[in-house]
């Protein structure tokens, strides 16, 4: 049975409960209902409880290149799952673009019939020549990993945090590896939340194999439990099931030591929406000298692009997130960014503010072990 988040009045964490326990509080007055912003159904006591302990609560991230699988688990029960579709592809694109732009705008603005020493070529600002720097793609998808532990952190009482760690090959006359600088990064964030504890990939297969989960490996872009957050879930596990040695009048050698049970729990699928941002030079400019408005997240009818919105179109009513405006009309997508339609603007209702965030609840985790 599903287990329902809840925090106390001064908004810390509480050990979740039961759903009916919670629609009880919540009929009887001692509890009001609320979402975070990944659109997980919380409850908040009203008055001060009458104990605050809370029990071990660990939370799984399997980090990868376009996907990453997050999963929080307690001795007896799996709480939450999600798969993140990381924004690596689009800012690494984007980024080539913004480069080949400003190369552009600064080849526009040189005399080239001056002697090289009195063009108007800018001076270096400061030194990118660092063994640490992190490629702004590497950063955007440990961020979203951050944001996603960050927000689950504030309804549940997470404990420690288990990341899978990838020894990354380095390139031949690069002393450090960007995969690598990443991980150390995301690792330092997180272990503002909670203790960091870093597992293998070989650890992670093993523990899995042991608790008989499933793994889908032959789509590793099928948003489904099976292909990264079933790794989540293992390595939230490691907190209470391990590989250790013992040694005893019989022999001695290595054994699976520890209790656990995976249960049903909600599946997310989380992506960042594909909002470009505001442009002030195109790449190529219009006639007449004036350059249309492109990018951002403003539109003409007070509502954003990222807001959660319904339109109501013959009679039927179509909910999604703002994608864009014309004159007269808003366009509303689905969680995969497909353009559901357009809408008369008038007739589109705010439903919640973006969080920078898609969160849609797929299906459950549902294994049984």
């Amino acid at each position: 049975m599903q287990r329902v988040p809840v925090v106390n009045p001064d908004n810390s964490p509480a050990m979740p409960c039961k759903a009916s326990r919670a629609r009880r509080m919540v009929r009887d007055g001692k509890a009001v209902s609320k979402r975070n912003k990944l659109g997980i159904y919380y409850i908040q006591l009203v008055d001060e409880p009458s104990g605050r302990e809370t029990q071990s609560i660990s939370a799984g991230v399997d980090p990868g290149k376009y996907y990453s699988g997050i999963g929080l688990q307690s001795k007896i029960f799996t709480l939450f799952t999600a798969h993140l579709f990381l924004p690596f592809e689009t800012v690494k694109k984007r980024m080539e673009q913004r480069r080949m732009m400003r190369r552009t705008r600064r080849g526009r603005r040189i005399n080239r019939d001056l002697a090289f020493s009195l063009r108007a070529h800018r001076q270096k600002r400061f030194s990118n020549r660092r063994s640490n720097k992190l490629a702004p793609s590497i950063k955007a998808s440990r961020l979203l990993e951050i944001r996603v532990i960050t927000e689950l952190a504030k309804i549940y009482p997470i404990s420690s945090i288990f990341y899978e760690y990838v020894k990354a090959k380095t390139v031949k006359g690069c002393s450090f590896s960007p995969v690598q600088v990443g991980q150390k990064w995301a690792i330092e964030q997180l272990s503002e939340i909670a203790p960091v504890i870093t597992k293998f990939g070989w650890q992670t297969s093993n523990l899995r194999k042991h608790l008989g989960l499933p793994k889908q490996k032959l789509n590793k872009k099928e948003a489904i439990p099976a292909t990264h957050a079933v790794d989540g879930i293992t390595l939230a596990a490691s907190q209470f099931i391990d590989y250790l040695p013992f040694e005893n009048s019989e022999g001695r050698g290595h054994c699976w030591l520890g209790k656990i049970k995976i249960t049903n729990a909600p599946f997310f699928v989380i992506r960042r929406p594909p909002v470009s941002r505001r442009q002030l030079h195109l790449m190529i400019p219009a006639k007449g000298g004036v350059r249309r408005k492109y990018g951002g997240t403003t539109t003409r009818h007070g509502v954003r692009k990222g807001d959660y919105v319904e339109g109501v179109k013959a009679g039927i009513q179509y909910q999604g997130w703002c994608s864009g405006d014309t004159a007269k009309q808003i366009s509303i997508s689905n969680a995969v960014w497909k353009r559901v339609g357009q809408f008369t603007a008038s007739k589109v209702r705010l439903l919640q503010r973006s969080t920078g965030l898609i969160c849609t609840q797929e299906m459950d985790f549902n294994v049984a072990v």
